[in-house]
């Protein structure tokens, strides 16, 4: 068979006028549709919606756990691959002549905010904390609860569900979106990444079903980290002394405290979305990336210095040799061990893989959007290798101060006992006390949080805008995105008061599935199409979208 050019025409019907001028009405009606119907369901039969939701949540983990281990496998070693290509240093996610619209600094400082930064302040802390005090090496006997031989197990578990694991899945959506769109002339838009596999097909209602999938798993994946984040804002709130109101008798977040923050978090994050990605969220990402690196300044100078060095290097080293075997384990069987071996898994690495892919689609497009010019082998390790060495940072300073203070019994089980946001307040309050310099500090944490808070929502309505708007980034969007902003925070406020957030869990990790498949096909595409080209490219036929022809898809 002849070789023949790629597809660089992917035409997805708009309406023409009206309120969705512009828009895909398949795509954004449905869309609307299903997230409205959640929202309805769980606010006006919130006992039947939990049920059913766990139910749904218990059976995917227990089920799917193989197939998430080996989805993710999957992407690593798709993104190892396509960095080691021979070609990948000269391909850029745009046309030859393309040039980065972004700074390094401003590029990491956006990949790293809206991809992941929010949870550093949650997880940060907590996670090593969890896992020092139990995880697979505990369970089997290899390791003692919350005993120094723990330490680096906590760590090379806590740095396999942040790390080079979950931003594959992410380099893997945002190059697929940034080739096919900037290289290809696609559109912008979830869909565009299968043109290999499927071609025109995606036009009609294939494409649409991809993208609808894609907006409703954006949407459940960001309310999870939202979610998480309007728990600790409302805990930061509460310590600063804005009202004793924000908090319950069990000293949870109250209804009240959670619409609060949810309204100040979206209403944020909608005006800065209307200010577009080079203004608002730019700012806002450099503001956190500054107001992150004070913090973790302060850890490094004030906390447990040599603890934090000790668990980066050595913690980082121990996780990267144990990587094959816990990225290739799956737990299972019918002893109590397994069992517990099994429940485990479920409930951590599962759960976090499914995070990740329903975030993938968000953050994929996002680092697609502020990537182009970049080479892709530039894109692949950028995308991995800074944000995974970033979180390592923070697990091994945050975390690692939390621990020592622990262990060596200055924080006397302060910061075991404070729930999951509460724990960074804690560990501060042990080394500042409570006084003026701690309020302070607390302050800074709040204000540090928004801004991440706010970087992932905004982002993330401009992402399902786009998505929306059949891949057009266009101002026309704008009562689209207010739209899109109230419907996020709807979501978040109506699972987390049905349910805290545990169903904010479950819901994600029920839209996660169906996204786990597409971007199997993703990753399949993508090699394809990397293979096609550089014969293409050896045959002296374009690849890009200069290609003025009707020519049919590979």
């Amino acid at each position: 068979m002849a070789l023949k050019p790629p597809l660089t025409k992917l035409p997805i019907k708009t309406a023409t006028a009206g309120f969705y001028r512009g828009f895909s009405l398949d795509v954004t009606i449905t869309a609307k549709v299903v997230i409205g119907l959640l929202v309805i369901w769980a606010v006006a039969f919130p006992e039947n919606a939990g049920a059913i939701l766990a139910g749904l949540n218990g059976f995917i983990l227990t089920n799917f756990a193989t197939w998430y281990v080996a989805v993710m496998v999957l992407f690593v070693i798709t993104c190892l691959a396509l960095a080691l290509w021979p070609t990948g240093g000269s391909l850029k996610m745009g046309l030859p002549g393309d040039k980065p619209e972004f700074d390094r600094f401003s590029w990491f400082s956006m990949m790293f905010g809206a991809g992941i930064g929010v949870g550093m302040l949650t997880w940060a802390v907590a996670e090593p904390i969890y896992h020092f005090g139990n995880n697979p090496d505990v369970i089997q006997g290899l390791a003692t609860t919350q005993g120094e031989d723990n330490i680096l197990n906590a760590y090379k578990w806590s740095y396999l569900h942040w790390g080079i694991t979950a931003w594959a899945s992410y380099a893997i959506c945002g190059l697929s979106l940034g080739y096919f769109a900037y290289r290809r002339g696609l559109p912008l838009t979830i869909r565009s990444f299968l043109s290999p596999l499927f071609g025109k097909r995606l036009s009609g209602p294939l494409g649409h079903i991809v993208d609808i999938v894609a907006v409703v798993a954006t949407i459940l994946g960001v309310a999870q980290t939202l979610g998480f984040g309007v728990n600790q804002f409302v805990d930061g709130l509460s310590r600063i002394g804005i009202g004793g109101w924000l908090m319950n008798d069990e000293g949870a977040p109250s209804s009240l405290g959670i619409i609060f923050a949810i309204v100040i978090i979206m209403g944020a994050s909608t005006l800065s979305a209307l200010s577009g990605v080079g203004k608002g969220i730019k700012w806002l990402s450099n503001l956190n990336m500054g107001l992150s690196i004070f913090l973790l300044s302060f850890f490094l100078i004030f906390g447990s210095t040599w603890f934090g060095l000790w668990a980066l290097f050595v913690g980082t080293w121990h996780y990267l040799t144990a990587l094959p075997s816990m990225m290739f384990t799956v737990y299972g069987g019918e002893n109590p061990v397994d069992r517990d071996l099994a429940g485990w898994q479920g409930s951590w690495t599962v759960f976090y893989w499914a995070w990740w892919v329903a975030f993938a689609p968000f953050v994929g497009l996002f680092l697609a959007r502020i990537s182009r010019g970049r080479t892709i082998r530039e894109f692949v390790l950028g995308a991995i290798i800074v944000p995974a060495f970033m979180c390592f940072v923070w697990f091994a300073w945050a975390g690692g101060t939390a621990i020592d203070l622990e262990l060596t019994g200055q924080a006397a089980g302060r910061i075991f006992e404070a729930t999951d946001g509460g724990k960074i307040f804690a560990m501060t309050d042990v080394l500042l006390g409570t006084g003026w310099l701690g309020w302070i500090m607390a302050v800074i944490i709040v204000v540090l949080l928004m801004t991440y808070l706010v970087t992932s929502a905004d982002s993330a309505v401009l992402i399902v805008n786009t998505i929306n708007a059949a891949g057009d980034e266009g101002p026309k969007a704008r009562p689209h995105i207010i739209f899109w902003g109230v419907a996020l925070g709807a979501v978040v406020a109506a699972l987390l008061l049905i349910g805290g957030i545990s169903a904010i869990q479950t819901a994600m990790v029920i839209g996660a599935l169906p996204f786990s498949l597409v971007m199997v096909l993703m990753a399949i595409s993508l090699l394809k199409a990397f293979y096609l080209d550089g014969l293409r490219l050896k045959a002296g036929i374009d690849t890009t979208g200069n290609v003025q022809t009707a020519a049919p898809a590979e």
